[in-house]
């Protein structure tokens, strides 16, 4: 059977982040064959091209463990109209020095919940554009920008049946994206 390790991008810190409720929420509505691990940003140092030379062992570990995926799933917040610092600080170091890209050819899945009524849409298209850049080809529809309110979750952390069709349509999408556009290992 083919196996998919996907890489999941959380770009929040907090530790009760709807993000981060999102992301593992939705991991569950994949097929078996999915396999998906959070990456690991908040121990990045702030991106400083004088480091290229002589990456710090946090960033090493980053771009080592992007560039093991077949996939990427970014589960965005939004900060004031646009996606975090944290997250660009990960964008920045994995895909530099320029010519070594760890993100580059990666298909990717952007999502996000806020408690505002058009969920994270502007972060979503600011992220969208610096992935183009990237070279990373998301997936376009459909889009789910998520409000975080009341049922969304359910008791134990699963989507709530009032998302739940949505929610695993969205994913089926991603499956179907990640499939046709990576190279996954047996």
């Amino acid at each position: 059977m083919l196996q998919y390790q996907i890489t999941v991008v959380v770009g929040s810190l907090r530790r009760d982040s709807f993000n981060r409720q999102l992301a593992s929420a939705l991991v569950k509505l994949a097929p078996p064959e999915f396999a998906f691990t959070q990456l690991q940003i908040g121990d990045l140092p702030l991106y400083n091209q004088d480091d290229d030379a002589t990456p710090h062992e946090t960033v090493k570990r980053l771009k080592a463990d992007v560039a093991a995926a077949q996939g990427l799933l970014f589960v965005t917040p939004e900060y004031n109209r646009s996606f975090s610092g944290v997250l660009k600080n990960a964008l920045d170091h994995a895909s530099r020095p320029y010519g070594h890209n760890a993100w580059a050819g990666k298909p990717a899945g952007v999502i996000g919940a806020s408690v505002g009524a058009i969920g994270t849409s502007m972060a979503q298209q600011h992220l969208r554009n610096v992935l183009a850049y990237l070279d990373v080809p998301t997936m376009g529809q459909p889009e789910a920008f998520i409000q975080a309110k009341e049922g969304l979750f359910d008791g134990v952390g699963n989507i709530g049946q009032s998302s739940l069709q949505f929610m695993q349509n969205w994913m089926d999408h991603y499956i179907l994206w990640v499939k046709k556009h990576s190279t996954a290992r047996t």
